[in-house]
């Protein structure tokens, strides 16, 4: 009896123990994350200070949002902070949803990625666009030049032999869309190299798939997105461009003022100027750039993504896995995505955007459940080096583990 005693006794000592060592464990986790939020805090806080363009930052581990960030201001001229309801032009992080739109039509059996160009665009006068295929387009790998005008040279060639509504190549950079910014393909009569062969960042290759998804569908672009991406995702507040939309909790983009420049806001101080639609180069088209949302909403798309609602698992391992080796170490390119493969970090599945003074980020650790993203409304800051610096901090505070 007396032994039996003795060994309930000590059941119930260890039981104590092995709580107290949880709760204690606990508690190291809950001061790690903290000292990384603090990290977070200080890194961000001491670059983007509060009266000028900043940006928001959004760290999800599981389903839960574990740091949520705003810096600096979205709107100088309305002195409004920006926060993680800010809406961002994400630049081209918005060739990842034009490469959705591709994958749920193929596996709805409307089309194949190994259609070539040259079904959709019989226009397309080169024999060449028989061998490029919409994996081409997807993966940076199709060999097409970004040909666009942009000298005043380029432009007198380029309306010698090209209907176009615009007047000058100023206009023609700041205002034109898909249909004109692609025209110069009609007549392209050389590849920079042979598809599937080398990598070469394009925007105008994913500017066609745009104009794939309407003649399959028959629908605008934008609409046929907006029912099938994003409603679906929950994303009620995403976007594309559109000058005459209204966009609430907008973020203007701004960078350090070179000078007198006429039609460019000026901040009071005259430090910053305002640089997005009407002033960047090539802001109106939206499959390659385009799309307006907030680093909430953002979110959603991250969750739907890892999902089974829009495309299959297989799918999705098919876009995530590279197809070629990009000039960034350790990096390939997939399907709308840059692949990292690190000797001393987790696989990091990403994509960064540059348009006007819009500078974006996001990453996601897919072997680790951990998502984090930089909506940034200046462009004056060493995006490679602080997102370096971000991996460490959530490295350290066990947010990789």
């Amino acid at each position: 009896m007396l032994q039996h005693t003795l060994y309930l006794v000590f059941l119930l000592l260890m039981t104590q123990l092995t709580e107290y060592d949880s709760k204690k464990a606990e508690i190291l986790t809950d001061d790690s994350k903290m000292k990384g939020a603090a990290e977070l805090d200080s890194l961000f806080s001491s670059l983007f200070k509060s009266d000028e363009p900043g940006a928001a930052v959004l760290v999800v581990r599981g389903n839960s949002i574990v740091y949520d960030r705003g810096f600096g201001l979205a709107r100088l001229d309305t002195i409004t902070p920006i926060t993680s309801r800010t809406m961002f032009n994400i630049c081209s992080v918005s060739k990842q949803f034009s490469a959705m739109a591709l994958f749920i039509l193929a596996e709805q059996g409307k089309l194949s990625l190994d259609d070539p160009v040259k079904k959709y665009f019989p226009k397309f006068k080169a024999d060449f666009f028989n061998r490029i295929t919409l994996r081409h387009l997807l993966s940076h790998t199709s060999g097409l030049p970004d040909a666009r005008p942009r000298t005043q040279a380029e432009w007198e060639r380029y309306i010698s032999h090209t209907k176009t509504r615009f007047k000058n190549v100023e206009d023609f950079k700041r205002f034109c869309e898909e249909d004109e910014s692609c025209r110069y393909l009609e007549d392209l009569d050389s590849l920079g190299f042979e598809p599937g062969t080398k990598y070469e960042y394009q925007n105008p290759t994913f500017q066609l798939i745009l104009m794939i998804v309407e003649k399959v569908t028959g629908e605008k672009f934008d609409d046929w997105m907006k029912q099938h991406v994003f409603l679906p995702a929950d994303m009620k507040e995403t976007t594309y461009f559109d000058p005459d939309k209204f966009i609430p909790d907008m973020a203007h983009a701004y960078i350090p003022a070179k000078g007198s420049s006429k039609g460019y806001f000026r901040s009071e101080n005259g430090k910053w100027e305002e640089c997005d639609y009407g002033e960047a180069n090539f802001f109106g088209t939206k499959a390659d750039g385009g799309i307006y949302t907030t680093p909430l909403e953002f979110v959603k798309w991250d969750k739907v993504l890892y999902s089974d609602k829009l495309i299959s698992a297989a799918m999705r391992k098919e876009a995530h896995t590279g197809k070629i080796v990009t000039d960034i170490a350790y990096t390939d390119y997939g399907y709308g995505w840059f692949i990292e493969h690190r000797p001393d970090r987790p696989r990091k599945i990403y994509h960064t955007g540059d348009n006007g003074g819009f500078y974006i980020f996001e990453g996601r650790f897919p072997d680790k459940n951990l998502f984090y993203l930089i909506f940034a409304n200046r462009p004056d800051w060493d995006r490679d080096a602080m997102v370096e610096k971000v991996d460490i901090i959530l490295e350290k505070a066990g947010w990789l583990k």
